[in-house]
């Protein structure tokens, strides 16, 4: 970025164009971190591919719910403003300072007026496919996107209105809508918007099967999409969520998935690249149908290689064949044939031992790829970027968000296929980059949020207020909705009740903020989904209503309801009723709770001086935030030091040596080298932690740290590794083939074991990087020596993305792959000589074969070692492999549950370097958005502890995990800072004379909950 640093005056705006999850995080970030965001979408609503998909892998989390608080907060942020629907049509200007001409298109309904009522969809007599829906059922021509649309305002399709193909025929839509917003007379506007720099997020493209004439998608109804799948399981899509095909919405009992159509493939199409995600997503849908089904369903996915590559992916794999009962088989599916008399489909393949098998499916699921659409492909010529052979924004995989056109930055799918958690990721990365170039305009154009007048409800009574969500079916279809809504309505302070299709979409914020107001509620509970994502959108909203945003309560009856009791409705019923009893009666108790204001310190504090460190330095530094680096070594570099190339044949050297150089050079970075952190305290925008640097210690305070200790290559014990000179690891590859080392240059066979250590029992992971390494380090061996032979044991080659390429290119240059099973591993024994003979079943042929190779290298797990003391110094998670564990998995990758704190490269899961690189950007995005602040609240949920019945035994005092109880020994009591506590109620579990209150979660509050959870009980006993 340091080559388009401009001068002193450059526009504080950016344009983020696609509204995507990719887009919208990156107008989060930057708008957060005080930059005015324009964000350009070409249909009506935000919200992209993510908004049509049902569930979310690995979590299984509704795609919908933890999306739908993201766009809330996107629309409704005061520093974004939506153009939808709108297109790019050109730019001019240099970075820092661009003119970006933007073409609005009329929506024929005015926004302003439109109260999304329906009545103009309603009487609309014009049907055409539904696009959000995949065609499987019509709209009309006066539509909403989808339920839960930001912004939830109507648009009227010009191409398919009446009036505007038969003259002014028709008008039925002005003629019922209630607030006169549709207008006939608008058209599109051109707009010619300032900005410094801009963000290309406009995604991807599912690849159209219908020139896939071998599976024949245009002409069998039961032949569908992915994507058409993802709707029919979705809640609001076209049948509720029920499994149904689509020829007679019957419920099948067999269903098959084919893997790679439109990836992995030149003679259908011209998609060579592998598109990352649909491994993983066929999983997911196969598991998420056998869940829908009422009769039980076979689920068969028929594949090239398992590409499970991501964080606990692979252990998803295993618990949908282990578990689960999907059936995989390693087969591309010859042809498809209908069944005569049915609407079944029989299919032909040749299974793994060569035998040509047929089976009969009720439905095909073709597994579609990801590419970029010819409106967008034309879009970046316009703006003047470049695109690689695959046809995704050109960029290097050292500055892996920008493209080649200087202020044009990317991220998501467009920059390549990859799934949601590093297009957030990319996301945050490009913002950190706009916010790097553009540091000296942050907060010339943003708007200042407002202050809410807070309502005194002192010497009122509660009057609850309680909404229960449907949640489409993912509620209503277990739990019966209206059922809990009526009982609540019968609860003590309850003065309102109501029931919402989904309670998180924007329109129902408003109408909460409304019934607050014509109801004269002063307290409110929503039963819905969980409050780890849905809490803080909540509590914005009753806020801006003038409540105060404690006075509310979630109850949870999705996860802890219909999720857990999916085939026992009644009881799921009954028990979102004993929520609601309990949740209504702790908020009844629940007084408002007071924020105070604490400024921020504003540096950053990074650990860690690999790349991914390096990077996530730079990028707080650039953005003019002061930065310590603490690297335990005596030198900065980490693993990239041990790397000859990237994936894409860059040399990494160079790159390497110009970011030591840049860091150490660097007026806002000081590095500490043979140093540790020892010790932290304090809480976001204000911890002091303590650096040990050969036994001298030095403090530095700082409001946010970044995490990124990189990992390590497991040392196996197999393969002769350590006993025999001609055996090395990948790294020690790399290093033999830059010193020219005779036993590479010399050898005329060379042979790679994947997965050493790596998808074992005891590392139920993938390393993610092997694959792709052992693959270009066989083609570094065949431009040494074409004549040599080189072989690639491996299980799944997983070479995804546009690293498929890579692959191709070794098959090209004659590297031979031979798979073998994980059961059968190869046997490696040393010759009388010395020598290696690596015995390997070939599971195509069927029979052993024998390879005595001049080197192996081994393919071994990247592991983490030494990182609990730091988890337990910043109070940050492990997962089970030891890795840290971040917020959410798909939209808080780099995020961790405890404030302030970020996690980048190796630490957080393997992953090659260009990935490394974009998630430390990430981690600098997220960083800034704290940083750039200059106070932060503190308080609320916090302890306090009452003088008059502490006893002084400072039991508190020792389980208090942050530090946050001093005991005043002329008193003999514990005290709480306030600041400090960050609301665990530790402390409150352990005071032996309940003297500790945890505001919010009061004694009185707590039993009373169990009261309530135990009222049945008591009824029946008394009965």
């Amino acid at each position: 970025m340091k080559s388009e640093k401009l001068g002193t005056n450059p526009v504080g705006a950016v344009m983020v164009v696609g509204a995507g999850i990719a887009g919208v995080q990156a107008a989060l970030d930057l708008a957060d971190a005080g930059f005015y965001v324009y964000v350009v979408e070409a249909q009506p609503a935000i919200g992209g591919v993510m908004a049509q998909l049902d569930k979310t892998f690995p979590t299984n989390d509704c795609s919908m719910c933890i999306l739908s608080p993201k766009l809330v907060e996107c629309g409704r942020h005061l520093n974004i403003e939506i153009l939808a629907p709108a297109r790019v049509q050109g730019i001019a200007g240099e970075p820092g300072n661009f003119t970006v001409t933007v073409n609005q298109a009329a929506r024929y309904i005015d926004p302003v007026k439109c109260i999304a009522c329906g009545l103009c969809a309603e009487k609309c007599p014009k049907k055409v496919p539904d696009a959000f829906n995949q065609g499987l059922i019509p709209r009309k021509a006066a539509y909403v996107l989808y339920p839960q649309a930001v912004p939830l305002k109507y648009a009227i399709d010009a191409a398919n209105c009446i009036y505007f193909k038969k003259g002014g025929k028709c008008k039925a839509c002005e003629k019922f809508c209630p607030t006169g917003a549709v207008d006939f007379s608008q058209s599109d506007r051109p707009r010619d918007l300032q900005v410094g720099a801009v963000i290309l997020a406009p995604g991807f493209k599912p690849y159209d099967p219908k020139q896939y004439g071998a599976y024949h998608y245009a002409n069998y109804p039961n032949v569908i999409t992915s994507m058409e799948f993802e709707r029919i399981l979705s809640a609001s899509g076209p049948y509720q969520g029920h499994l149904v095909r689509p020829s007679d919405h019957k419920e099948p009992q067999k269903i098959a998935w084919l893997q790679c159509v439109g990836s992995r493939d030149l003679n259908h199409c011209d998609n060579s690249h592998c598109s990352a995600v649909c491994c993983m997503y066929a999983i997911k849908e196969a598991v998420i149908a056998k869940e829908h089904s009422k009769n039980g369903l076979d689920a068969a996915i028929f594949f090239m290689d398992m590409r499970t590559m991501g964080k606990d992916f692979e252990k998803y794999y295993w618990r949908a064949r282990d578990e689960q009962g999907v059936r995989f088989i390693r087969s591309r599916v010859h042809s498809i044939d209908p069944v005569p008399d049915t609407d079944d489909l029989s299919i032909r393949y040749l299974d793994e031992d060569g035998t040509l098998r047929s089976e009969t499916f009720e439905m095909l699921v073709l597994s579609v790829g990801l590419e970029v659409a010819p409106d967008v492909l034309e879009m970046g010529r316009t703006l003047g970027i470049d695109f690689n052979v695959n046809k995704f924004a050109e960029t290097s995989s050292f500055t892996p968000v920008t493209t080649t056109r200087p202020g044009i930055f990317v991220c998501g799918a467009f920059q390549g296929p990859k799934d949601i958690p590093q297009s957030v990721m990319e996301a945050s990365a490009s913002a950190a980059a706009a916010g790097e170039l553009l540091a000296a305009a942050r907060f010339s154009l943003a708007k200042k949020k407002p202050e809410f007048a807070e309502r005194d409800i002192s010497q009122e009574s509660p009057r609850i207020g309680v909404f229960v969500c449907s949640c489409g079916i993912n509620i209503a279809g277990v739990i019966d909705v209206e059922a809990v809504r009526d009982y609540a309505g019968t609860l003590p302070f309850v003065a309102y009740v109501e029931n919402n299709l989904f309670t998180c979409s924007q329109d129902t914020q408003e109408i909460i903020k409304e019934r607050i107001k014509e109801h004269n509620l002063n307290r409110i509970v929503v039963a819905s989904c969980t409050p780890k994502t849905h809490e803080p959108l909540f509590q914005e909203t009753i806020k801006e209503a003038g409540l105060n945003k404690y006075l509310f309560e979630l109850t949870n009856i999705r996860d802890q309801g219909s999720w857990v009791h999916m085939n026992e409705p009644e009881r799921a019923t009954r028990r979102a009723k004993d929520q609601v009893r309990m949740s209504v009666a702790k908020v009844a108790l629940q007084q408002p709770l007071k924020e105070f204001t604490l400024p921020i310190t504003k540096a950053g504090l990074v650990i860690g001086g690999g790349a991914a460190g390096m990077e996530a330095a730079l990028g707080m530094a650039d953005q003019g935030f002061k930065v310590h680096l603490v690297e335990k070594k005596d030198f900065l570099g980490g693993h990239a030091l041990k790397l000859n190339h990237t994936w894409r044949g860059e040399p990494v050297k160079p790159y390497v040596d110009g970011l030591v150089q840049r860091v150490t050079g660097h007026p806002q970075i000081e590095v500490y080298l043979n140093s540790e952190v020892a010790d932290v305290q304090g809480f976001v925008g204000n911890f002091t932690s303590t650096i040990s640097t050969g036994g001298r210690e030095t403090m530095v305070a700082h409001g946010a740290a970044v995490i990124a200790i990189g990992a390590h290559s497991y040392k196996p014990n197999e393969y002769l590794y350590k006993e025999n000179p001609l055996v090395m690891l990948a790294l020690e590859l790399d290093q033999a083939i830059r010193e020219k080392n005779p036993l590479v240059t010399a050898a005329k066979c060379a042979a790679f074991i994947q997965c050493v250590g790596s998808r074992e029992p005891e590392r139920p992971y993938c390393s993610r990087v092997c694959c792709t390494h052992s693959v270009e380090s066989a083609i570094r061996l065949k431009e040494i020596n074409p004549d040599m032979d080189v072989y690639i044991l491996y299980r799944d080659l997983r070479t995804y993305g546009l690293r498929e390429n890579l692959y191709k290119e070794a098959r090209e240059k004659g590297v031979m792959f031979i798979r073998f099973s994980g059961d059968d591993k190869p046997q490696v024994a040393q010759t009388a000589q010395g020598g290696l003979q690596i015995t390997v079943k070939d599971l195509i042929l069927g029979i052993p074969i024998t390879i005595k190779p001049d080197i192996l290298t081994l393919a071994t797990a990247i592991i983490v070692k030494e990182q609990e003391k730091l988890a337990q110094m910043f109070k940050v998670p492990l997962n089970h492999e030891g890795f840290f564990l971040e917020a959410h998995m798909k939209l808080r990758p780099v995020d961790f549950a405890t404030e302030g704190v970020f996690v980048a490269g190796l630490a957080h899961y393997p992953k090659p370097l260009d990935e490394a690189i974009a998630q430390a950007k990430a981690a600098a995005a997220r960083a800034a958005v704290v940083l750039s602040q200059e106070s932060i609240k503190a308080g609320g949920v916090v302890a306090f502890i009452d003088p008059a019945l502490c006893s002084g035994c400072q039991a508190c005092v020792g389980v208090c995990p942050f530090g946050a109880i001093d005991y005043k020994e002329p008193e003999n009591v514990c005290e709480v800072n306030q600041a400090l506590c960050k609301g665990c109620g530790t402390c409150a579990g352990n005071c032996p004379s309940e003297c500790i209150t945890l505001l919010g979660f009061s004694n009185k509050q707590i039993y009373t909950q169990i009261d309530q959870a135990l009222a049945e009980l008591k009824d029946l006993a008394a009965g």
